[in-house]
């Protein structure tokens, strides 16, 4: 191991006044010194941000290999990507990523002709800060509705253009950020619609309310969409998210709500032969309970649902749509021991008998069966599973929207980027349908999935990815080794085996790689998520130090060689891992962070996840975010370790101001020697928290590896 540089010397400390402001909150004095910080206008934010901007270009400019990590990771990115195919009939709809390419076109095929671009955000916009946030296919095929934001602030502008010709002819409609699209067929001389969720106007509500709002509208093409109808939404709750979707014959209209993040929402279903498309008569499928459902009504005319109603890790129901209700339901796929993640039905002429396709879960890993559609009974032996080409995670299960037999989906893991694979029923045959168009050099490595004990007793996952030299007969590497820990631990998301050019270009260095399967996410089911939200977050972190005192005691690291790296809800896990546990890691990379969690609530999207983490507002919930806040925990003369610190100014999730104020907070207490652990800030103009580019993903890369590698030893010369 290498023994760490000293950083730059700074001239001077930062400009960071502390203010005498302490809030008294349900009769809790909470200082706030750094309060001036949250405003990104005032000249002492923009005089502070320019020495963070100084300090990190001087500290970045000694890191040695930095140029050639950079190199590496571009080298492991230029796999490129191929999207899964989604079917129109005879046209094949899907997006693609040439190796050399900033970011993902949108591409059509034609029988008997070569893909064609839809799409392309770089030929729009040639500085490669637009992204496409979303896009769907008409039912015939012949249009496409697609969603573009500029400068990484996910503001979709929602548009339509016409497949034969490439021309737009509908659109731009703004404020459609996170919008789904509903296409009904064509109407009667030729109309087309579709439903959609659209914000109210800015002069319709007050101006820190804009940002939330919708509602459902039914958009006719060529018509103004001031004139659009609504359709749901009005008297409900301005946090909600709402979800659309039609039925490929028009019939049927579903409708979900819910109040921010919160992990339930409600449901209605509404017969779109039986009442008007732009004022449909809604029958409530699920309201009120405390779980998440989808629901869509299946071309046998059984209304199908999904959900984790009475069962955490989820079951397929069905019903006559005529009696949708909770009371209803069927269970068609019950409960199992696995996470019922996705099902996908093949009912075409050519099979004996129509099938349901199952996607499962099972510690973060994948696996898919086959099941009779009439019945839910898998089918014995061979016929009832297909065999994954690893072990691994897989995309969703993609069926065309007529009766087939066939399926397509993605699958990924720690060293294969996502191929497409396609399942003909028929012949219970899966066959590589399409590589990404790069190939690259991966580097030998193992991954395996370890287990080891929080301190409650609770059984936590880590998947560990390492070099293979670097193992002993026993799996262990023969000394210590300087390693990134990586968790997120929230919002019931999973993190699974994938292809990650990050964790391979800093395993092919000589390090480790491990991420932690904790409490908060997804890996486990809703019972594991909700194990980690309100007032279990603590539970979150205490997992996370488990995570890496485990991998202390098993001989993989060392707490000197130690760096932890989270990203928005991560973000707050590594900053309460620095502040809890300040002498367990070297470093932490801390990424569009939540970290006041006193205010959290009051900027950005923050008021749609207090479901997630509780309301300051509330006197008892005040009490479990104060309690873990990172910004509060801040301790003058505390040794803390290096951190970086990693923000986006287009960021309209997570605001910068979370990271301005405790980076503040801890270079002015930290009693660290600031040449070997500093405390550093890491700001991009016109990117946010989303989709970016190659090239900006692949320079973050290179900063976080490289300060990484600084503050572990890890030697990249």
């Amino acid at each position: 191991m290498s023994t760490p540089s000293p950083a730059p010397s700074s001239p001077g400390a930062a400009p960071a006044p502390r203010l005498d402001l302490v809030d008294v909150l349900h009769g809790v004095p909470v200082p706030d010194p750094y309060r001036w910080l949250e405003d990104a206008d005032d000249e002492r934010t923009r005089a502070w941000s320019a020495w963070q901007d100084e300090a990190w270009e001087a500290f970045a400019a000694t890191l040695p290999g930095r140029e050639r990590l950079e190199r590496r990771v571009r080298e492991l990115m230029a796999t490129g990507s191929v999207g899964t195919p989604v079917h129109r009939g005879e046209r094949v709809f899907r997006t693609r990523r040439d190796p050399a390419a900033e970011h993902a076109v949108l591409q059509v095929q034609d029988p008997g002709a070569a893909p064609r671009t839809l799409v392309d955000p770089v030929a729009l916009d040639p500085s490669g800060t637009t992204t496409l946030d979303g896009w769907r296919p008409s039912v015939e095929g012949d249009l496409v509705a697609y969603q573009l934001s500029e400068g990484g602030s996910e503001e979709s502008v929602l548009r339509v253009l016409d497949v034969a010709s490439g021309d737009v002819v509908d659109g731009p409609v703004d404020r459609a950020r996170y919008s789904p699209i509903a296409w009904l067929p064509a109407g009667a001389g030729g109309e087309r619609s579709f439903y959609y969720v659209r914000r109210l106007p800015p002069e319709a509500v007050p101006a820190d309310e804009r940002q939330y709002h919708r509602r459902v509208y039914l958009h006719r093409l060529g018509t103004d969409p001031a004139e659009d109808v609504e359709v749901f939404g009005e008297g409900m709750s301005r946090t909600n998210y709402y979800g659309v979707w039609t039925s490929r014959d028009g019939r049927w209209l579903v409708v979900s709500a819910s109040d921010g993040t919160a992990p339930r929402n409600d449901v209605w279903l509404a017969d779109l032969s039986a009442s008007d498309p732009a004022a449909p008569a809604f029958r409530t499928v699920v309201a009120g309970r405390d779980a998440s459902t989808s629901a869509w009504v299946g071309r046998d005319g059984r209304l199908y649902v999904f959900t984790d109603l009475d069962a955490p890790r989820g079951r397929l129901a069905v019903a006559d749509p005529s009696a949708p209700e909770v009371e209803h339901w069927r269970d068609l796929v019950p409960q199992a021991e696995a996470l019922l993640d996705d099902v996908a039905v093949l009912d075409g002429p050519e099979l004996p008998r129509p099938l349901l396709v199952v996607g499962w879960t099972e510690h973060a890993v994948s696996s898919v069966t086959v099941h009779d559609l009439a019945t839910g009974a898998r089918l014995e032996g061979a016929r009832g599973r297909v065999e994954l080409p690893g072990t691994g995670s897989i995309g969703g299960l993609v069926a065309r929207p007529e009766p087939g037999h066939e399926l397509w989906f993605g699958y990924t893991d720690a060293t294969t980027p996502a191929h497409v694979w396609r399942f003909d029923a028929r012949t219970h045959e899966l066959s590589l349908e399409s590589a990404p168009p790069g190939a690259v050099r991966v580097p030998p490595v193992l991954s395996r999935l370890l287990e080891y004990p929080s301190p409650d007793g609770t059984t936590v996952r880590l998947q560990l990815t390492v070099r293979a030299d670097l193992l002993d007969a026993d799996g262990v590497p023969s000394a210590p080794v300087p390693t990134i820990l990586y968790g997120y631990g929230g919002f019931g998301i999973s993190l699974s085996p994938h292809y990650a050019p990050d964790a391979l270009a800093w395993v092919e260095a000589g390090g480790a790689y491990a991420v932690a399967n904790l409490r908060g996410g997804g890996e486990e089911g809703e019972d594991w998520h909700r194990a980690g939200m309100r007032e279990h977050k603590q539970d979150v972190f205490d997992d996370f130090h488990a995570a890496a005192r485990f991998l202390v005691r098993e001989g993989f690291t060392t707490p000197a060689q130690l760096c932890v790296h989270g990203g928005s809800n991560g973000g707050l896990l590594v900053g309460a891992a620095a502040t809890q546990e300040p002498s367990l890691f070297a470093g932490v990379v801390c990424s569009a962070p939540l970290l006041d969690m006193v205010r959290y609530e009051q900027h950005g999207l923050g008021a749609t996840w207090s479901e997630e983490y509780g309301s300051a507002a509330d006197p008892v919930e005040f009490g479990w975010l104060h309690a873990y806040s990172p910004y509060h925990r801040v301790v003058e003369g505390t040794a803390y370790p290096a951190v970086l610190f990693t923000v986006f100014d287009g960021d309209s999730r997570v605001d910068p101001l979370h990271a301005r104020k405790l980076c503040a907070a801890l270079q002015h207490a930290t009693s660290s020697d600031p040449a070997t652990r500093p405390v550093l800030l890491r700001r991009e103009g016109d990117v946010g928290h989303g989709a970016r580019s190659v090239s900006r993903s692949a320079g973050l890369v290179r900063d976080t590896l490289a300060f990484a590698a600084r503050v572990t030893g890890l030697d990249l010369t």
